[in-house]
């Protein structure tokens, strides 16, 4: 067994062989994989550690959402169930309130599939567009709409960020036991579960969207987390890199604190938190929503080791001239020894370090763009 890396990009999914990584001195062999679904666009993949699968979410635009596995180590998968909404009821129109159209009840996108808990070892969920959250007890054979999230009454004022509709991109499950989860929805906040989604609170106060009227900017049904991590060992501290900047909560989402400064930008997408060290998490800003690059064409990571009171700028082997490179909310990783970072771009660079971020090794500069990583052992 060994440290890989799946790399989901707009022309297939890749695996990175990291062999014997230690340092990030180039010294280091690195070996990208054929890429498979070669020419398909993959959202996100992930390899469920309870038992060793591995799962890629496909976008075929106009041909739907697919969903692949593997039970070999990706040297051959099977097209299984993806999730479908079911049937519009008559009655109350559906009406997204940015657009004032009537919603479509149509998986638009698979955007995050995530394994449940260890004691419920056939469980997934997966997020998606626009804005349901599903679960499947078998693998992914069948799956069912979270009814109850679907059902709730905020979800009404819920829009979608980059997208028309509003995405369920972040789903954190708590170790501490089956059915706990916090998910992350763009826009319509960060909603909890302690019951495997049979009944949902919400989990944003202390969000700010300055997008919205003045009276609404704290409305927590309506913020933006870009991306929502949780630390598997201090599971009640999660970070978001919000539309807004960054916040931190330290009870489980119950409340959050905005951080002001952490060097050139609090605006980004990505977001990782050290496996074992709750205070220390890293981020990838850019300028604006409005200009999605680096601030004055610089690429550097952001890293606070002390909960958001003061953080490095890491800038070791990045580009520091002429960088257009934009971090997607999946497309930013930590290992479990919180010392391998993995970084991809939208104009497929592809970036390792092996120290935490103090240096950093460009693997690839010629990949597609490259909408997800993660790190496994295959």
């Amino acid at each position: 067994m060994s440290t890989h890396a799946l790399i989901g990009t707009r022309k297939g999914l890749f695996t990175l062989a990291l062999g014997g990584a230690s340092d990030s001195s180039g010294g280091t062999d690195f070996a990208l994989s054929e890429p498979s679904f070669a020419g398909v666009k993959v959202a996100n993949a992930t390899l469920d550690a309870r038992d060793g699968t591995m799962y890629a979410l496909l976008d075929h635009g106009h041909f739907g959402v697919h969903l692949q596995r593997s039970d070999d180590g990706g040297s051959t998968w099977t097209e299984i169930a993806a999730p479908e909404y079911p049937p519009k009821p008559n009655g109350e129109p559906d009406i997204n309130p940015m657009t004032q159209n009537e919603r479509t009840w149509t998986t638009e996108l698979g955007w995050i599939l995530e394994p449940g808990h260890a004691e419920e070892p056939n469980v997934l969920w997966c997020g998606t567009i626009p804005g349901g959250l599903f679960r499947s007890d078998d693998r992914g054979d069948s799956w069912q709409l979270v009814q109850a999230l679907w059902d709730l009454p905020a979800r009404k004022k819920w829009f979608g960020g980059g997208y028309d509709e509003a995405g369920i991109h972040s789903i954190c499950v708590d170790p501490r036991g089956p059915g706990r989860l916090v998910v992350g929805v763009s826009c319509g906040g960060a909603w909890r579960t302690d019951d495997g989604g049979a009944t949902w609170s919400v989990a944003a106060q202390g969000m700010r969207a300055v997008f919205m009227p003045d009276e609404l900017a704290n409305d927590p049904d309506t913020q933006d987390p870009h991306r929502i991590v949780r630390c598997p060992t201090a599971p009640d501290m999660l970070w978001t890199q919000h539309h807004c900047g960054i916040f931190r909560s330290r009870d489980n989402g119950d409340s959050w604190t905005e951080i002001t400064e952490a060097g050139p930008s609090t605006f980004g997408f990505a977001v990782a938190v050290h496996p074992t060290d709750p205070d220390t998490a890293w981020f990838v800003p850019a300028i604006s929503d409005e200009v999605r690059i680096p601030v004055d064409g610089k690429l550097v990571v952001t890293r606070t080791r002390d909960g958001g009171e003061s953080f490095d700028v890491l800038t070791n082997g990045l580009p520091q001239q002429d960088a257009y490179d934009l971090v997607y909310r999946h497309a930013f990783e930590v290992d479990e020894t919180g010392e391998q970072l993995l970084m991809a771009s939208t104009t497929g660079s592809l970036w390792w370090s092996g120290n935490a971020g103090d240096d950093w090794h460009r693997i690839s500069a010629n990949l597609p763009p490259i909408a997800s990583v993660q790190f496994c052992t295959l």
